[in-house]
């Protein structure tokens, strides 16, 4: 499997542990460093201390009252407000 063209802080290193997206979001998390780095979409990388999570996989939901962001960890779902942004 190829690498991802990287699009998250070259100090993340050039493969992350998982990537991926779903609509214009897309992360890429690297275990070894316990970083997540995040494009929601407005080209505005922001990365994430993810502590003990292995992050594998995010999911967006809409509502009303705007849209929430969740990652699947090896402990079920985590929030992005649940980790601390560096």
């Amino acid at each position: 499997m190829r690498a991802p063209e990287r699009w998250w802080p070259a100090g993340l290193g050039d493969s992350p542990n998982s990537a991926g997206g779903q609509n214009e979001a897309r992360y890429a998390f690297f275990g070894d460093q316990k970083r997540l780095a995040l494009d929601l979409g407005q080209g505005k990388v922001q990365v994430y201390d993810t502590g003990d999570h292995h992050i594998s996989g995010v999911q967006q939901h809409q509502s009303g009252s705007g849209r929430k962001v969740t990652f699947t960890s090896q402990k079920g779902e985590v929030d992005l407000e649940a980790l601390k942004r560096v």
